[in-house]
């Protein structure tokens, strides 16, 4: 049976968290765009400042939305031929940059995933991507793609926790306690989700224990790699309710794409409490199965009736109740009429297409 808390704020939540890692090392945390991801890993952070100014101290390395903005492109529009990344030297992210010799640091990195090249300007506070050199051993600069730039923030960033979870004598980040990490991947292919994962997780399971981590993201593929790479990991559902939010312990339930997304609906299609975005993620699920399976479309995986031999009715109402302004960040709970439609369809397709019945207790069809 899946233990469940609920929390009237991210705040409480992120309390919860600094709890829990006083006796585990690892948080994973999985949950859908809107939940509050990002909210959730700031709310972190600002509990572990003290005082304000010159004494202001700290105990999180974050990285989320915000790091990724303290890289912004200058693109030259007058010129149009030296497009740079530019840092805002104003943040704490990048003190000692030039003493930590960080082009050192980040190489290696980047040449795992990406195929250009770097050079960090200490002086203009701006970096030069390229892959080739003019004559004269110039660098010819290149403005990379939004997918290779969050590869070397990504990068930065882990070159940045290697020294934090080391924490060498004198290293600009001894103060950090803890890593919180929300969606690192969000513009990666599969290939590479899976080598970031396996990659942080080395990292992490190498460090001397000191420094604790959270890790959210809304990426399955990624999620069920960290919880396999951190097996004794606390693993949590993130959702958002109408006025709470909620955090149900996985254990260790499978947590790839469609095994995930069933779970949670037939959770929520026992409890009553669906809401209208629960179409848009049933409708995503058939989809994917009618594509697994070779058909045209998702109304092939619903059930055809005696009394809609050709399944139109409740195709039809996919499409319409999953296209409607039915938003993650006000979710609307659902008339009484689309919860039964809801169940059944639902129910019809997991009595179709098999999955693990320890995972799926039987749903109550008396509700339909």
């Amino acid at each position: 049976m899946t233990t469940s808390h609920t929390f009237e704020n991210l705040p409480e939540l992120a309390t919860q968290l600094r709890e829990r890692l006083e006796t585990k090392r690892y948080v994973l945390l999985f949950a859908f765009n809107g939940t509050g991801k990002t909210r959730l890993s700031m709310a972190f952070k600002e509990q572990g400042k003290q005082g304000d100014g010159e004494d202001e101290t700290r105990d999180t390395l974050y990285f989320n939305a915000f790091t990724e903005d303290l890289f912004y492109w200058d693109n030259d529009l007058e010129n149009d031929a030296k497009r740079v990344l530019r840092l805002n030297r104003d943040s704490h992210f990048f003190d000692g940059l030039q003493e930590l010799e960080m082009e050192n640091r980040i190489g290696p990195l980047l040449a795992r995933y990406a195929d250009f090249d770097f050079l960090i300007d200490y002086e203009t506070w701006e970096i030069t991507f390229f892959r080739d050199k003019d004559t004269d051993g110039a660098p010819l600069p290149i403005k990379v793609s939004r997918g290779e730039e969050n590869i070397f923030v990504w990068c930065f960033f882990l070159s940045v926790a290697q020294l934090a979870v080391d924490q060498d004598e004198g290293s600009p980040y001894a103060w950090v306690k803890y890593l919180y990490i929300d969606d690192p991947i969000s513009s990666l292919d599969d290939n590479n989700a899976i080598a970031v994962a396996s990659h942080l997780a080395q990292l992490l399971k190498n460090a001397n224990g000191k420094v604790r981590t959270v890790i959210s993201t809304h990426h399955h593929l990624f999620f069920n790699v960290m919880c396999n790479e951190l097996g004794n990991a606390v693993k949590g559902f993130l959702s958002k309710e109408i006025d709470h939010f909620r955090l149900a312990d996985t254990g260790e339930t499978p947590r790839y794409h469609h095994v995930a997304l069933l779970k949670h609906l037939h959770e929520v299609a026992e409890s009553g409490e669906v809401y209208t975005y629960h179409f848009n993620i049933l409708r995503n699920i058939l989809e994917k199965t009618a594509t697994f399976h070779g058909f045209g479309n998702f109304s092939a995986c619903i059930k055809q009736d005696s009394d809609d031999p050709d399944g139109i009715l409740y195709a039809r109402l996919v499409n319409v109740l999953s296209h409607g302004n039915y938003s993650l960040y006000e979710p609307q709970e659902m008339l009484p009429e689309n919860k039964d439609y809801f169940r059944k369809i639902l129910r019809d397709f997991m009595d179709n297409y098999r999955f693990n019945p320890e995972l799926f207790p039987a749903m109550d069809k008396s509700a339909v």
